[in-house]
């Protein structure tokens, strides 16, 4: 009768085991570079989702912008401020150094979608603007 050696059934045991405990460290690899592309993929979603609602909201930006052209500072500007249907278009021939300083630091440090500027300097004091906002 041929029966088979308990020695066979125990090796064939621990290359069982031995083969799962590798599958399984491969697999928590696996599990790990998942985790942490989904954190980098949910830290993105989330900065897109606060962009989407800083930029979005047009009525917001457009009653700011009106609020900072009739800023003193910019009453001597003489701004020509264009509302169109998804821009906003703002000219100035001529407008001191003060009054350029103050309109671009709100500007720039808001959260306004600028498309087109171009400024011009026409004498040490002096400057000229154009400003394209879209949103």
């Amino acid at each position: 009768m041929n029966r088979i050696n308990p020695l066979y059934i125990g090796a064939l045991l621990i290359m069982v085991l031995a083969l799962s405990i590798y599958s399984l460290g491969s697999a928590k690899k696996s599990l790990n570079e998942e985790k942490e592309s989904f954190k980098e993929i949910q830290k993105i979603a989330n900065e897109l989702s606060s962009l989407k609602k800083a930029y979005s909201n047009k009525k917001m930006n457009e009653r700011a912008i009106r609020r900072l052209l009739a800023h003193s500072y910019l009453k001597s500007a003489a701004i020509d401020a264009e509302y169109q249907k998804n821009t906003l278009k703002l000219k100035s021939k001529s407008m001191d150094k003060k009054a350029l300083d103050f309109l671009m630091g709100k500007l720039l440090n808001s959260t306004y979608n600028i498309t087109k500027m171009t400024v011009k300097r026409l004498s040490e004091q002096k400057a000229s603007l154009e400003l394209e906002i879209k949103w």
